[in-house]
């Protein structure tokens, strides 16, 4: 590597970082922590079977899953303008991908739901719970201790899509890159850093992740 690559690899470093600690990071945690009422409120309406909102949260689903996150913000940012519907950058991000992990998010937190064991559910009512406190109670603590993995994956699968907010103006870590690079025309370099910070980030995330498995599984052994 000559000198001048490493120098500008050196001083790029922070420029890039930081959009990834002021824009990457916040944009991965509001979209997520969306993500998660929105993926909670359509497993709920699954899993409690109202046949006209159950068919609404599976056509929610369906497109979600269905058309691809870059055409979606792309929807939402260039295309919601013709109906006079003005978006900044960064909350267009959020929209979209806290409607995109949503989606998926909420197939985890189904699944879990219907893991429950009909029979807690059962015996829930039998001792003289309502349907909102054997959910609050029973159902839901088991389900999220089952579904903590798959949402740990949403979660480090957003941070790196992200990315895609830089088609769309948002001033993150990728978009940084690339004005570094449109300044030195070292782009495989470049590229490699970037992709080394979201490497970083998502290495953390995966750490967070086998620790909070632990504490889940020790306090199901303590209850169990």
């Amino acid at each position: 590597m000559s000198e001048r690559v490493w120098d500008i690899l050196v001083n790029s470093f922070t420029s890039i970082l930081i959009p990834g600690l002021t824009a990457t990071i916040p944009l991965t945690v509001i979209s997520f922590a969306i993500a998660l009422v929105i993926a909670t409120a359509t497993a709920l309406v699954q899993f409690a079977g109202v046949p006209l909102l159950k068919q609404l949260a599976r056509f929610y689903i369906w497109v979600v899953r269905g058309t691809p996150l870059l055409v979606q913000l792309y929807v939402v940012f260039y295309g919601l303008p013709d109906l006079g519907v003005l978006l900044d950058p960064f909350p267009a991000a959020v929209i979209v991908f806290s409607i995109n992990t949503g989606a998926y998010a909420a197939e985890s937190i189904r699944a879990a739901l219907e893991a429950v064991p009909r029979g807690q559910i059962e015996a829930g009512y039998c001792v003289g719970m309502t349907y909102a406190q054997v959910m609050r109670r029973i159902v839901l603590p088991q389900a999220m201790r089952t579904a903590f993995p798959p949402l740990s994956n949403e979660l480090i699968a957003l941070v790196k899509d992200t990315s895609l907010a830089a088609n769309i103006t948002v001033l993150e870590m990728l978009m940084a890159t690339q004005q570094i690079i449109s300044r030195t025309y070292e782009a495989l370099p470049l590229y490699l850093e970037v992709a080394l910070i979201y490497l970083l980030f998502s290495t953390v995330l995966t750490w967070l992740q086998h620790v909070g498995e632990k504490k889940l599984a020790q306090r199901g052994a303590e209850r169990g």
